[in-house]
């Protein structure tokens, strides 16, 4: 009975190590990989406005972020950025007009 109870103590850590090693290894690799909607929008303004220096770069980012700039306007939506942003523009109607509405806002050529 010893020998069992002292084989057990001894196994459990080789176990318990590739347990813990298997676990921390998730979250770390998940955490690399994915990037926020909003650091991947950071990343694509800081690369607009590449070369830009002191405030006209703070003020080039700034305009980029918020949406309102150029490098915001030409970076194309994907579709489900397009159907949120119709959505929020067609909020209030109802049935038919707030199908027809979608479809012509979903359909219409960006400027």
């Amino acid at each position: 009975m010893k020998k069992l109870i002292a084989m057990c103590v001894l196994v459990t850590p080789l176990f318990a190590t590739a347990a813990f090693a298997q676990g921390a290894s998730a979250p770390a690799a998940a955490e690399k990989s994915g990037k926020t909607a909003q650091q991947e929008k950071m990343a694509a303004c800081a690369k607009a406005n590449k070369g830009k220096k002191g405030d006209e770069y703070k003020k080039a980012q700034s305009e980029c972020l918020s949406g309102s700039g150029p490098a915001a306007a030409a970076e194309p939506k994907t579709q489900q950025e397009k159907m949120a942003a119709c959505a929020k523009a067609n909020k209030g109607k109802k049935g038919d007009e707030y199908k027809k509405a979608q479809s012509e806002c979903l359909s219409a050529k960006p400027a």
